[in-house]
């Protein structure tokens, strides 16, 4: 039976298991490990160095960082001390608070906290300098390999460490999560329910408090016992309130922890209490049930011990659930299933997902203001088939999440505005145009486009078939996209616009003849792409740049990989085929090449054009695919040189060496 791989359309939400390898060596943690042990060395790693471009890429260090191995800090040092505990992270120099706090709350759920952080390692025997996080991401579980060279300044930490300075395994967390994104600057500010989900994988949901159900004690329960990730906040109106200081000893705009929840017997009532960590490690709520406040003294000593009370200056404190109401103002839980709080069934969902892009001048149409693009926007077509148990509706819940946007801080990029909008489907199957959404009104959208990773909401609609419509609210804002779609009962998804199911070779391997059919079968079912044939020796071509295990062909990630590169050079190329012949003009080749990060110069762009445009100074879509896999060759070939001669700050070609590169690879 042939494994069914829709790419990149609808996907079944894989089941964590193995880990992706990240590390640029292709190899794994233990067998990284292992080469050091045999070695003799400690671990250096190439992809995230101990130098300042891995702790800022805006500003310089006001003090001089100097990068320490734990044993260089203390005398034994340990990853783990006494189980990993909320008092384990104190926040330092970095203003990741957020971070900080979804760690906190992920201590609480044992079996989450294993997940990230695998108990395969230690100070102890066999280390060698190396240690390894897991993240989950766009719905897959990415390995994260570091050193354990950290920051420090005068022998301490600047940045995210333990109550306890000779136990290290928060502090290497945040550099394992800072590689993720690509610098401890890409770290600053932010939501915490960002990190709670690379935590889990799970779903968020957001609770105003002002407007917060009446049962929402409950609803706070019932996500700590099921161990979700809780976490809250107080919002600011300006610039100048971020991290005031309120005059009950709260910080606006500061992330917190949900620690616990509980009542007690007070004066012959039952008082509503709930536990907040701040993730500085000190600065406390000053008003009732405060760790030194008087109601304690009605509560007995073995009360006071199950509630974990002291009256520590270590961030965490009691307070009465009603003044938690009054003071906060946001809360957010990380579900691990898309279960309502609300209910106490617990369901078994299926979920798909859709990893799409917003391109400008293709399919970045903005919202539905924007009518006269909107339509172009990527349309996602849901059929629900059956009705929830014992209701005439389905139940479903759509998170959109925009992609990668903190990792491109540095290139100035910020989180867009994004949303989605849902409507009934007419009996044609076929990509949606701009007079449908002219006469007809949304069946039910997101609560509002916002400027957050993801936006989530839960519906409940009749059954039938619906479109949804994910964007960007202003059009021509480019980005990645991951759209999750969980269902109560079965749902059929379809990308609107040509996707179709593939069925790789049952040894999850494909040959270049293998994909010569594929490809053509994919791009032949889009209807608004004219295209010619691509040729065996594109598909050869293709294998030589993707091949990472040398055996000429191309395995299942490896496919996976080819295959969101295929989708952005297709809606390039679409996007300068101005005319829809199926021919771009070599004209707007310097810029389509850009859009894709390759910035030539005269001299080799007209080189690439002799090579690939035709006498009317065309080239097909199969000439423009051949030209990027072999600019990506060379460019591979360029990086694995500066590897190889570290001393060289750059790579000396002339321009025959490159013409070789890029023409004969």
């Amino acid at each position: 039976m042939p494994y069914l791989y829709r790419a990149p359309g609808p996907q079944k939400h894989p089941v964590p298991k193995d880990a992706r390898i990240t590390h640029s060596s292709g190899q794994s943690f233990e067998q990284l490990r292992q080469e050091c042990v045999q070695k003799g060395i400690l671990f250096e790693d190439p992809d995230f160095p101990a130098n300042s471009s891995s702790l800022f890429y805006s500003e310089r260090p006001q003090i001089p960082f100097v990068w320490k191995r734990p044993g260089e800090i203390v005398k034994n040092p340990e990853f783990i001390l006494g189980g990993a505990t909320r008092t384990d992270i104190c926040q330092g120099e970095l203003g990741d608070c957020w971070l900080l706090a979804a760690i906190a709350s992920l201590t609480l759920n044992e079996k989450a906290l294993a997940r990230v952080v695998p108990q395969d390692q230690s100070f102890g025997p066999g280390y060698a300098g190396i240690f390894h996080f897991q993240f989950w991401q766009h719905s897959e579980w990415l390995d994260v390999v570091i050193d354990d060279r950290l920051p420090t300044f005068r022998d301490r930490l600047i940045f995210l460490h333990s109550a306890d300075h000779s136990e290290f395994w928060s502090a290497l967390l945040e550099k394992a999560y800072a590689k993720l994104n690509g610098s401890y600057e890409a770290l600053k500010g932010g939501s915490t329910i960002e990190a709670m989900e690379d935590f889990t994988g799970g779903v968020a949901e957001t609770f105003a408090t002002k407007e917060a159900p009446e049962n929402f004690y409950e609803i706070l329960e019932k996500a700590l016992k099921r161990g979700s990730l809780v976490g809250c906040s107080i919002d600011t109106r300006n610039a100048a309130e971020s991290e005031a200081r309120t005059p009950f000893g709260l910080i606006k705009g500061h992330a917190y922890s949900v620690t616990g929840i509980d009542q007690v017997n007070f004066r012959g009532q039952k008082m509503e209490l709930i536990r907040v960590r701040n993730p500085w490690g000190q600065v406390e709520w000053n008003g009732s049930w405060s760790d030194s406040s008087s109601e304690w003294r009605s509560v007995g000593p073995a009360e006071q011990k199950r509630l974990c009370h002291t009256a520590l200056d270590d961030g965490e404190f009691w307070m009465a659930f009603r003044d938690f109401k009054a003071h906060f103002d946001k809360v957010e839980i990380c579900n691990l299933t898309p279960d309502a709080l609300e209910e106490d069934a617990l369901h078994k969902w299926e979920v798909t997902v859709h990893q799409g892009s917003w391109v400008r001048g293709s399919t970045a149409g903005g919202c539905r203001n924007f009518l006269d693009t909107f339509w172009t926007n990527p349309q996602i077509k849901l059929s629900l088939t059956e009705k929830d148990e014992g209701q005439e509706d389905c139940t479903f819940l759509v998170a959109l999440m925009q992609k990668d946007r903190r990792k491109l801080k540095r290139f100035g990029a910020d989180m867009l505005t994004i949303g989605y909008a849902i409507y009934q489907s007419p009996s044609k199957d076929e990509h949606l145009n701009k007079d449908f959404f002219r006469y007809h009104a949304s069946q039910a959208r997101s609560k509002t486009f916002i400027n957050l990773r993801e936006v989530s909401d839960r519906f409940k609609l009749p059954p039938g078939e619906y479109i949804l419509i994910p964007s960007t609210f202003e059009p021509h804002q480019e980005a990645d996209f991951c759209l999750r779609i969980f269902s109560e009962k079965k749902a059929i998804t379809r990308d609107m616009d040509g996707d179709v199911d593939i069925d790789l070779p049952e040894d999850m391997e494909v040959t270049a003849e293998e994909l010569e059919y594929i490809l053509n079968a994919v791009l032949q079912k889009k209807k608004d792409f004219k295209f010619k044939k691509l040729s065996l020796i594109s598909c050869k071509n293709i294998i030589s740049l993707m091949d990472t295990s040398g055996n000429g062909k191309l395995e299942f990630k490896e496919f996976k990989v080819f295959w969101d590169k295929l989708k952005k050079w297709t809606n390039l190329f679409h996007q300068f085929d101005t005319d829809k012949s199926g021919t771009m003009s070599s004209y707007e080749l310097r810029t389509a090449l850009k859009a894709t990060g390759f910035q030539l110069g005269c001299h080799l762009l007209q080189l690439i054009v002799l090579r690939y445009a035709d006498e009317g100074l065309q080239l097909t879509f199969d000439d423009f695919l051949n030209c990027l896999v072999r600019l990506e060759n060379a460019s591979r070939v360029f990086q694995a040189l500066s590897t190889k001669d570290k001393d060289e700050e750059f790579i000396h070609l002339n321009i025959n060496e490159f013409i070789n590169l890029t023409m004969n690879i």
